[in-house]
């Protein structure tokens, strides 16, 4: 494997770790949101991902395509039950007094933005030290 496709690798996972971002910053503020129907209340999204890895680890070399790395596969919707509180003074209550709150939590969120965060910064040390090899390589041709 050459070393321009750890490049790649560490920018998808940068690339897939900011979707994992964006998912768990979207949870966490629709984390207090109200409906009175449980088909319009938000549901917790997640991320999808899918590892390359038998590309990168192909036989033959040439069959090595820019493709290594993460593939993000798609976010789903939690199947989590959702929270259902009685509260009939409610402005958006149903009419049995119930509304509905997302299936978010907020604890778990946090913990999954502090470890998409570090993955993120590990993918940028990744390619920095990548970087800096290549930066070495070139210096010992001058030599």
């Amino acid at each position: 494997m050459s070393l321009y496709n750890v490049f790649d690798i560490a920018g998808s996972g940068m690339s897939a770790q900011n979707i994992r971002l964006n998912t768990t910053a979207s949870n966490i503020s629709n984390a207090n949101s109200i409906s009175s129907s449980q088909d319009e209340v938000y549901r917790a999204r997640h991320p999808v991902f899918a590892a390359e890895l038998n590309k990168a680890t192909a036989a033959n070399p040439s069959t090595l395509s820019s493709s290594v790395g993460v593939k993000v596969l798609g976010i789903v919707e939690s199947d989590k039950p959702l929270q259902v509180e009685y509260n009939p003074n409610h402005p958006s209550a149903d009419k049995d007094g119930y509304i509905y709150k997302p299936n978010v939590n907020v604890v778990e969120e946090m913990t999954n933005m502090i470890s998409a965060s570090r993955s993120y910064q590990t993918n940028v040390q990744v390619a920095d030290a990548a970087k800096q090899m290549l930066s070495k390589t070139l210096l010992l041709g001058q030599r």
